[in-house]
């Protein structure tokens, strides 16, 4: 990962899912490396509550400084739609990678502690956003991964069959994120740019 994030003042926010991201996960990795990445932490990472994320995902925006990218990991991802969804002024939201966001048709599809956070929003987002899906992910298929970026408006990268895109599936740093990551701050950096010039 280059740095973007810090040559433009942006805030980059890490939004880990169920359970948060434990010390091998790739999020958790990526902050160590890049001491300027800033979790968003969840009161209950366990049971969690679906306004309870929203909330905390809009006092972590209320404090970024400059333009803010959202790094988001499966439920972390349905947090971030569901916060874009009632979010007033979005203007300073420069970009989101959502990986491996689940998706259940209807709430009772999906394990009971998660269950208020279906169904997934499926407005169209208001900023320039990655959807990274594996061909074999245990919580949603890559035609609704498909489904679901055409719907957020975001562009869908295949990460082949990768699983969830976590430790159990093998990853650690995870450096094809990184690379997506650098391409989504660089588009909108080279855009910024050409906008001011």
């Amino acid at each position: 990962m280059n740095c973007l994030a810090t040559q433009t003042r942006a805030t980059v926010l890490v939004l880990p899912g169920w359970h948060g991201s434990g010390p091998a996960h790739w999020q958790t990795r990526w902050q160590a490396q890049y001491p300027d990445l800033i979790r968003v932490e969840q009161r209950d990472w366990a049971s969690p509550r679906r306004d309870d994320w929203v909330d905390q995902l809009d006092r972590a925006v209320d404090r970024a400084d400059g333009p803010v990218y959202f790094v988001a990991h499966s439920l972390g991802c349905i947090a971030l739609a569901h916060w874009a969804n009632v979010a007033g002024d979005l203007s300073n939201i420069a970009g989101a990678l959502f990986v491996s966001p689940p998706c259940f048709l209807t709430p009772g599809d999906a394990p009971r502690a998660i269950q208020n956070f279906f169904p997934v929003p499926t407005a169209r987002l208001a900023f320039t956003s990655i959807l990274v899906a594996s061909e074999n992910d245990p919580y949603v298929t890559y035609s609704a991964a498909a489904r679901l970026a055409r719907a957020w408006g975001s562009e869908l990268v295949s990460a082949g069959r990768a699983g969830h895109i976590n430790v159990e599936s093998g990853h650690g740093d995870w450096p094809e994120g990184e690379r997506l990551l650098d391409v989504l701050l660089s588009a909108n950096t080279a855009a910024a740019l050409a906008f001011a010039i």
